[in-house]
């Protein structure tokens, strides 16, 4: 484990991996405390649905990787990845710029403009730092490169939730704000100043400007190997499990726990820590190679913890004499509570093993010629299930009329059905991938 560690001695890993993190964080903190604005401020003001409010900003923010993935993932692939990542954390110094000027002056139209901008920011700089790893990594470094990456990413989005929760407390909360996003893009365009020349790996490309048809072709072109494309899936569902679990915590904290915000935060943080922990043994475990040995570990953990969150949850009796909601201390008194914190972090634990192999495949065995267009599809894949995760989750809630653990069990039982499908199609793919990965590809 401490070789892990050693790569931050690197500049070729730190650079990137902290314009990573502070570009997560900066995303949460905007997108967590806009989503607490609209709540608490903007619906009463605007005299709108809370509800609507927030689907709008979520969609928003979703959007562009729809719009743009392909397209970014062409300019990651024709350009230097050093000054094009110093270029985007520019943008983004200017994105938040707009977002300071709509948080202090309350305009709301404009903070939404910010969050498409930052949603197109983000669909732009995930083809890069995909594709940056296996660039820079030795062979035996890239499973343990990414199972930081990984934990990062999940720290990274706990913490900008939990400042931005802590800032909006604050009085003249929406100036703390203002400044917090404005000195975290100016200390992630500083971090982007100290990565190292990467030369690109398809300089002479024609980049094509119609979003529609690169689209399709970048589908079209990760069709055509079919190994990637059962890779992609299995990341893209990984978003969808997650979002259909996260996305609940805060309501099932409430509902079904009766607990306080702090419930919620420390459910996210069990989570969190969890993926870190599983993405960071990855390395370990699979002894520095690129395998999906760990994967069936992944799948079998993410079912088995869902399903018995199904049962923990459902045998807890909490009753609440007074109006007062529970804080974690009062939790930890319950009999039941432990199972259902130990559910929820080996649920996170079960997707670091997971998603952490599907991801350095996706990066070992893409072309290099065209590993950031691949990453761009990943994104595309990934857009698409955490919209429809939304969906099913509306479905199963308010069509079917199930309950939240219901929700979680249904989830589970899928997973299972899933998990065996990707395993059959990823060992009868793999051997193609490597022969491919040798020969030099082309659209």
């Amino acid at each position: 484990m401490a070789n892990q560690f050693q790569l931050f001695k690197h500049r070729r890993f730190n650079a990137m991996f902290f314009t990573q993190f502070l570009g997560a964080f900066n995303d949460n903190i905007f997108k967590q405390a806009l989503i607490l604005v609209l709540t608490y401020t903007a619906a009463s003001q605007l005299g709108m649905e809370v509800s609507i409010l927030n689907n709008l900003a979520a969609m928003l923010f979703i959007l562009p990787y729809f719009l743009f993935s392909a397209l970014a993932g062409q300019i990651a692939d024709k350009f230097e990845k050093s000054k094009l990542t110093q270029f985007i954390k520019l943008l983004e110094l200017v994105i938040m710029a707009i977002a300071a000027v709509g948080f202090v002056f309350e305009w709301y139209a404009l903070l939404f403009v910010a969050l498409f901008l930052m949603g197109t920011h983000s669909t732009f700089f995930g083809p890069i730092k995909y594709a940056y790893l296996p660039q820079a990594m030795k062979e035996d470094e890239l499973v343990g490169a990414n199972g930081l990456f990984q934990m990062g990413t999940s720290l990274a989005i706990l913490l900008g939730m939990i400042i931005a929760g802590v800032l909006t407390q604050l009085s003249q909360s929406l100036y703390w704000i203002s400044v917090t996003v404005l000195i975290v893009a100016v200390l992630g365009y500083l971090a982007a100043r100290y990565i190292p020349t990467m030369p690109a790996m398809q300089p002479n490309l024609n980049i094509n400007w119609n979003i529609i048809t690169t689209s399709l072709s970048t589908i079209r072109y990760l069709y055509s190997l079919p190994f990637l494309f059962f890779v992609i899936l299995g990341n893209s569902w990984f978003w969808f499990y997650g979002a259909t679990f996260l996305t609940q915590t805060p309501e099932f904290s409430k509902v079904i726990l009766q607990g306080d915000e702090s419930v919620v935060i420390f459910l996210l943080t069990l989570f969190s820590v969890g993926v870190s922990i599983g993405s960071l043994l990855c390395k370990s475990l699979t002894k520095n190679q690129v395998s999906l040995r760990l994967l069936p570990f992944g799948i079998a953990g993410l079912s088995i913890f869902a399903i018995d969150l199904y049962f923990s949850l459902s045998s807890l009796n909490i009753d609440v004499n007074n109006s007062a909601l529970l804080s974690i201390r009062d939790l930890f008194g319950l009999n039941g509570s432990w199972r259902v914190f130990a559910d929820l972090f080996f649920l996170g634990f079960s997707g670091g093993l997971y998603i952490v192999p599907l991801y350095a495949s996706m990066q070992a065995y893409a072309p290099k010629s065209h590993r950031a267009r691949i990453v761009g599809a990943n994104n595309i894949f990934n857009a698409i299930f955490m919209v429809t995760s939304a969906i099913f989750a509306i479905v199963i809630l308010n069509a079917l009329g199930l309950t939240l653990p219901q929700l979680f069990l249904v989830t589970g039982l899928l997973n299972i059905a899933f998990g065996a499908f990707l395993y059959v199609k990823l060992n009868k793919h793999i051997k193609d991938a490597v022969i491919q990965t040798n020969d030099v590809v082309s659209l």
